[in-house]
């Protein structure tokens, strides 16, 4: 077992300095991502000329389908002073002029730090255009993982409609499915594929290949199938609200058919199901290893073992709830944790950008996350991938 001293909140600090790794997508990338495709109007309160850095870089849809993302233009004056009438005037200007379904505020860390009060501005753009709008909370400092589950947590709150629907059986919703963790441009149809395949059909996909419509009916789903940890939050809201279960667990290799058949007992019980955690063995050493985001990351590692008949240990360097660890797992903050991680593997499932941080010895296996790698995750190869 890998063993090392705890630093002190100075030094980790200073851990938390990459050299090499590059750092996963913000918290800002992720909201746009999950809202992407919804048909609203998504304005980040940040300084002009940021857009490109929020969306374009991990962004795979911006070549061929457009989206409602904007600046504000934020300026030092307007920061110091406090000039929220502008930002205001600027989007309600706009939402008239472009009628999107909702507004969705959120912001980079200059207007955190000088506490902005958006609840409060998305009440008055609210009434004066009478579109739905809501503050998704991000300041730029926390990964992706936090930024799209909020911003889905959102939508399960604001539009999705429970009123004189009953749930249907055998039908789910698939959570969490974003480019930032399903780059492929057929992942939305293989994911659908799998739930057909397991004798369900599928009401919504959160949030790729269906639109606020499709959402707002998630309530008629019997089960709900988070993908990706993004689409937890938004699980959890509808499992309080309707009572919808949820199942955590990607359909990768060998552990398809042991998600499938957690779907169908959680049909059947109504109840939750963590096969990604659940169907794993507790990982004592660090002989294989497997980083990235965790509901993933345990899929595979499940089908691993189920291969290779030895412990798999899940490294997960994002912010992501620890409740889908096993002993042994670890989640790491920074480049020395990782590399600390990693310094026993034989075997690495990783993005092929984890190179310099694996032992010399170990094999590293590519399996590339655009959330990560960003454009440089197309040169690398998978053979079986359909998460990346």
């Amino acid at each position: 077992m890998i063993k090392y001293d705890v630093p002190s909140a100075r030094e980790k600090h200073m851990n938390r300095t990459n050299r090499i790794l590059p750092v996963y997508t913000g918290d800002v990338s992720g909201a746009c991502s999950a809202l992407y495709e919804l048909g609203g109007m998504v304005v980040i309160h940040d300084p002009s000329g940021c857009n490109s850095t929020y969306n374009t870089h991990d962004e795979t849809r911006w070549y061929d389908q457009d989206s409602l993302i904007f600046i504000t233009g934020l300026v030092e004056r307007d920061a110091i002073l406090g000039n929220d009438s502008k930002l205001i005037n600027d989007v309600v200007d706009a939402a008239l002029e472009l009628h999107p379904r909702f507004i969705a505020l959120c912001n980079s860390p200059i207007p955190f730090i000088t506490g902005t009060d958006f609840a409060a501005i998305c009440k008055i753009i609210e009434r004066r255009t009478g579109i739905p709008t809501f503050y998704v909370r991000t300041n730029g400092m926390h990964d992706y993982t936090v930024g799209a589950g909020r911003a889905l947590a959102e939508v399960a709150k604001r539009f999705v409609d429970g009123d004189g629907l009953t749930a249907i059986p055998y039908t789910l919703n698939i959570l969490g499915a974003t480019p930032l963790d399903f780059f492929h441009r057929d992942a939305a149809a293989v994911l659908c594929d799998f739930a057909h395949g397991a004798g369900f059909e599928v009401v919504s996909c959160w949030a790729m290949g269906s639109g606020l419509d499709e959402l707002g009916r998630a309530a008629q789903a019997s089960v709900n199938l988070v993908v990706s940890s993004v689409g937890l939050p938004a699980a959890k809201v509808l499992r309080r609200h309707f009572g919808t279960p949820f199942v955590v667990g990607t359909p990768v290799g060998g552990f398809m058919n042991e998600l499938a058949a957690a779907l169908r007992y959680s049909e059947e019980s109504q109840t939750n199901s963590w096969p990604c955690r659940d169907a794993r063995a507790s990982s004592d050493n660090g002989n294989y290893c497997v980083v990235g985001e965790p509901v993933a990351a345990g899929s595979y590692a499940a089908a691993l073992e189920r291969e290779s008949g030895v412990p798999v240990r899940v490294v997960c360097p994002l912010e992501a709830p620890k409740e889908l660890r096993v002993s042994g797992d670890l989640w790491v903050d920074g480049e020395e944790e990782v590399e600390h991680a990693l310094a026993e593997a034989s075997f690495v499932l990783a993005d092929a950008l984890y190179a310099p941080v694996c032992p010399s010895s170990a094999h590293l296996e590519p399996w590339p996350h655009l959330a990560f790698s960003g454009r440089n995750c197309y040169g690398q190869l998978t053979s079986e991938c359909t998460h990346a």
